[in-house]
């Protein structure tokens, strides 16, 4: 937050300046304080989109886009603000803008898929995505394709594109997460299972992958519990998992045991898990 400070100790240095020397005219000084402004602008800009408030961010860039139409950084910040405060069909609207803009880049048509994909809008999505050149391959456009494809079950263009996505990034935990969760959904419950633990060695803090790899683990009828770090809180929650996982496949008895076990592993009450216990045994005892 000091970017004010220096950026007004060097407009003092430009207005001193402006003073001794008789040979800088009125206008130099306007630009020499205007480039000062725009980076003063750009700081700030940085730091709504980064730690301000999204809905504060909301409003300064609405603000700074009403009062510059032609900035497109602008138009820029206010979509992905849009996006941070979760309303990615406003967020559609600007990218959309942005991206159909004579300004406009391939990874603004990217960002106006994702803000579809946000929004539930797949074929909007599908249709930009498919408008973006074969030559801007970035990790966002094909994580975006492989989602596509997902939603339209074309599972070969999907594995296709998350293989390549997980190639263009150094962080490709969330994506391994989806990779997995989309084979879990098409019943390859071991690619699924290889998936989760491949994205637990990305980011072993990850809780949904966790989850997700119990499901994919309890879908094959394996009730133990896999070797990854875990709180005592989620371990209770895995256990918990893992024993409507059981139930489901039909194993009760099994079901039952790891429903009691994750209600004495949680350090406080765990509803959810007393819950399904009193369903359990009140079927048990009407059947």
């Amino acid at each position: 937050m000091r970017h004010p400070l220096v950026v007004s100790a060097a407009l003092m240095g430009l207005v001193a300046l402006a003073g001794c020397e008789s040979k800088m005219s009125d206008e130099e000084v306007e630009r020499a304080v205007a480039g000062v402004n725009v980076i003063d602008e750009s700081n700030l800009n940085d730091i709504m989109l980064t730690v301000g408030d999204p809905e504060e961010a909301v409003a300064y860039f609405r603000r700074a886009a009403a009062q510059s139409p032609d900035r497109i950084d602008f138009k820029r910040g206010l979509a992905q603000s849009l996006i941070k405060a979760r309303k990615a069909s406003e967020a559609a609207a600007v990218w959309s803008e942005v991206a159909n803009s004579p300004e406009g880049t391939a990874e603004d048509r990217v960002n106006l898929a994702d803000a579809y994909i946000r929004a539930g809008d797949w074929a909007k999505a599908k249709t930009e995505l498919d408008k973006v050149p074969p030559t801007h391959e970035t990790f966002s456009r094909y994580k975006l394709e492989a989602m596509v494809a997902d939603s339209d079950q074309d599972w070969k263009r999907a594995d296709s594109f998350y293989e390549t996505a997980v190639g263009l990034t150094t962080q490709p935990a969330g994506t391994l997460n989806n990779w997995g969760y989309s084979k879990l959904t098409r019943g390859d419950f071991s690619g699924a299972e290889q998936l989760f633990g491949e994205a637990l060695s990305y980011d072993s803090s990850m809780f949904t992958a966790k989850n997700n790899l119990v499901m994919a683990r309890g879908a094959q009828g394996k009730y133990d519990m896999p070797v990854v770090d875990m709180s005592q809180i989620e371990r209770a929650q895995l256990l918990h998992t893992m024993a409507l996982a059981a139930i489901k496949q039909g194993d009760v008895v099994i079901g039952k045991t790891l429903l009691q076990e994750a209600i004495d592993t949680h350090p406080q009450h765990f509803e959810e898990a007393v819950r399904a216990m009193r369903a359990l045994e009140s079927n048990v005892s009407n059947g």
